[in-house]
């Protein structure tokens, strides 16, 4: 299966416009806490994650999108949706084209 700390990490991709708790990451992902806490440590090891604000005693967490290996993971998703969509639209293409009109 997939890598706990690339789930992580897939999680605040796909979430970009928002920051989360660590439990609200754990709920999402259904991943158990230890398992999670393992790989947190790591990431804010790398400082791929950042504390963006407190509420209460719960920090809220997003992507350091100033960490150079964030930068280039974004580069490297963008570049996969971009290959993803030019696909989708050339599919399309050639199902109007199967069609008689």
């Amino acid at each position: 299966g997939d890598s706990p700390a690339l789930r992580i990490v897939d999680f605040f991709l796909d979430n970009r416009l928002f920051d989360y708790s660590k439990e609200e990451v754990i709920q999402n992902l259904s991943m158990g806490r230890g398992t999670f806490f393992e790989y947190w440590r790591e990431l804010e090891g790398f400082n791929v994650v950042k504390v963006t604000r407190q509420i209460g005693k719960s920090k809220l967490y997003r992507l350091n999108e100033e960490n150079e290996i964030v930068k280039r993971l974004l580069m490297l998703d963008s570049a996969l949706c971009k290959r993803a969509m030019e696909k989708a639209v050339e599919e399309a293409r050639e199902e109007r084209k199967a069609v008689p009109v």
